[in-house]
C-alpha cells in the first residue's frame, strides 16, 4: 500500500531526478560547453605537456634495459635492477646524495625566507616607478645562464686576477686559491643560487600580497600598528597558504639538483668534488665515462620516484597539522 501511494505521488507531481543523480559524463560535458573558450585557450599548453612530459615517459623502461642504439628501446635486452645497482653500489653514491639533499634543503629554507622578506619590503614601496625598477633588477638574474654566472664568479675568485684576491692582496694577506679550497664552496653555491632565483620567487610572493584585501592594512594602520606588526600579524599569515604550497612543491625536487650550478660554477674542479658533486653531475660524469644510458635513466627514475613520494608525504603531514594549507 505504501509503495502504491509513493508511486502515485511521484507520478502525480511529475518529480524530476535530483541534479546529483545526473551522470558524471553529462556534468563534465556541461562544464566543458560553458567554458569551451577557456579549454580551447589551454589546448596549446595541454599539447605541450602531453608531448614533452607524458609521451617521453615510455622511455622509463630504459632504466631496466641494457640500451643499444641499434636495437632501440624495445629491442634492447632486459637487465632488471642492474642499472640501479651501479649507482647504489658506487662509493660516491652516499656523498652525492648527501650533497644533493643538503644543498636543496638550504636553497628551500634560505630562498623562502629571503623571498618572503623581500616581498614584504617591496610591499612597503609606494612609488610605482621605483617598484618597477626594483622588480626588473631583481628578476634580471633569473634569465642569466649558469655559464655566464660561472664567468662572473670566476672574475671574483680567480687566483691571479680575481677581485676578491686583489682585495686580499691589498690588505697584505695571502691570496686564496678558491678553486682548490672546498670549505668555502657551500656558502658560494648557496649565495649564487639565491642571487639567481630569489628575484623570481619574490615576485611570486609579492603578487600574492598584492591580491590581499587592502582594508586589513588600512584598519591596522588606523589602530596604530607598526610595519613589523602588520607584516607579522596580517601579511605573513594571509599568504601562509601560498608559502606552504610552494614549499611542498619544492620538497618534490629535493633529489634533483641544478646541473648548471654544480657543474659550471665550480669550473669542474676535481679538488671540489667532495662538496660540489651532486646526483646530476655524478650521472653526467658516469655517462661520459661509461656511456651507459640505462644507468642514467635509472638514476633519473630514482630521483623522480623519491620526489613523488616526498610530495605525497609532505602534503600528508601538512594536512594532518593544518588541512586548509594542504596542496590536495
Amino acid at each position: 500500500m505504501i509503495r502504491e501511494v509513493a508511486n502515485t505521488r511521484s507520478g502525480a507531481t511529475g518529480a524530476q531526478p535530483h541534479p546529483k543523480q545526473e551522470s558524471l559524463a553529462k556534468r563534465q560535458w556541461t562544464t566543458f560547453r560553458k567554458n569551451k573558450e577557456l579549454f580551447i585557450l589551454s589546448l596549446p599548453a595541454l599539447i605541450y605537456i602531453l608531448v614533452m612530459s607524458y609521451l617521453p615517459m615510455v622511455g622509463v623502461i630504459i632504466a631496466f634495459k641494457q640500451y643499444y642504439d641499434i636495437s632501440g628501446i624495445f629491442g634492447s635486452p632486459w637487465v632488471g635492477l642492474q642499472n640501479f645497482a651501479f649507482f647504489f653500489q658506487s662509493q660516491d653514491a652516499w656523498i652525492v646524495t648527501r650533497n644533493t639533499v643538503l644543498y636543496n634543503a638550504a636553497f628551500i629554507v634560505f630562498g623562502t625566507v629571503c623571498a618572503v622578506g623581500l616581498a614584504l619590503v617591496m610591499h612597503q614601496v609606494k612609488t610605482s616607478k621605483l617598484l618597477i625598477v626594483y622588480q626588473t633588477v631583481m628578476l634580471l638574474p633569473y634569465f642569466v645562464s649558469w655559464i655566464v654566472v660561472a664567468y662572473i664568479v670566476y672574475g671574483f675568485l680567480s687566483q691571479q686576477y680575481g677581485m676578491l684576491n686583489s682585495v686580499v692582496a691589498f690588505l697584505g694577506l695571502k691570496p686564496i686559491n678558491w678553486y682548490q679550497a672546498p670549505q668555502y664552496w657551500p656558502v658560494i653555491l648557496v649565495f649564487c643560487d639565491l642571487w639567481r632565483r630569489v628575484g623570481f620567487s619574490t615576485l611570486v610572493y609579492f603578487a600574492g600580497i598584492m591580491g590581499l584585501d587592502p582594508t586589513y592594512f588600512e584598519a591596522a594602520i588606523m589602530d596604530g600598528a607598526t610595519r613589523w606588526q602588520i607584516a607579522r600579524s596580517i601579511t605573513v599569515p594571509m599568504i601562509s597558504n601560498l608559502i606552504v604550497i610552494l614549499f611542498i612543491l619544492a620538497v618534490g625536487t629535493i633529489f634533483n639538483a641544478d646541473f648548471g650550478l654544480f657543474y659550471f660554477v665550480p669550473n669542474s674542479s676535481p679538488f671540489l668534488s667532495s662538496v660540489t658533486d651532486v646526483i646530476n653531475v655524478f650521472v653526467y660524469n658516469a655517462l661520459i665515462n661509461t656511456g651507459s644510458i640505462g644507468m642514467a635513466a635509472a638514476v633519473g627514475l630514482y630521483q623522480s620516484a623519491v620526489g613523488f613520494v616526498l610530495v605525497i608525504l609532505t602534503n600528508w603531514i601538512v594536512r594532518r597539522i593544518s588541512p586548509e594549507h594542504s596542496l590536495f
